[in-house]
């Protein structure tokens, strides 16, 4: 089946793909084009949601979000009432005797932002190392795939225009990762 982008469809609305010819040479359309194991594709966003270790590696970093999201919202509370209790304290206190409060107060709501914001940056970072590990552990089973296909290239398919169905390998890089792969805890 032939995999067209939207606009594509909408300038032929009738257009369907064409049958493999018959009778005529192995690997060849109806049309003439020649269809050979050369290139095949790959959902690269589909290999790492589909696969154990990717669901894994989600619900990790999932968990670790969620997490922080609950330590910033104790965090807010307990200064919200900190600053509560400093307003209520500056109706008995000078102004110099509130200054120095206030201003440490600002400096530990500065520090802790900053501290943060840090987490969720390191966060941000193992999402990245966590996408780069997956197609490192992923590599040897597409090259695997690859050989065995006696194709040169592997595309990502979001990238190309048109393909058939058929040279499309993620169900099958997905099962054959799972399968490679012992299971995560």
């Amino acid at each position: 089946m032939l995999r067209l982008a939207l606009a594509l469809l909408a300038a032929a609305p009738a257009f369907s793909p064409p049958a493999a010819a018959e009778g005529g040479g192995e690997g060849e359309l109806a049309v003439g084009v020649p269809v050979g194991p050369g290139l095949l594709t790959i959902d690269p966003e589909r290999l790492f949601t589909g696969s154990k270790l990717g669901r894994r590696m989600t619900a990790e970093l999932e968990t670790a979000l969620r997490d922080l999201g609950a330590e910033n919202r104790r965090i807010e509370a307990a200064l919200a009432a900190e600053e509560r209790d400093l307003t209520e304290r500056r109706k008995t206190l000078s102004p110099e005797e509130f200054r120095p409060l206030a201003e440490e107060f600002d400096r530990r709501v500065e520090g802790i932002r900053a501290a943060q914001d840090a987490k969720s940056r390191a966060l941000n970072r193992r999402r990245d190392e966590d996408r780069q590990r997956f197609l490192e552990t992923a590599l040897p089973v597409l090259a695997q795939i690859l050989g065995e296909a006696g194709a040169s290239v592997i595309l990502d398919r979001r990238a190309v225009f048109l393909s058939f169905d058929e040279i499309d390998i993620t169900d099958r890089a997905i099962e054959r990762l799972d399968a490679t792969l012992p299971d995560p805890p």
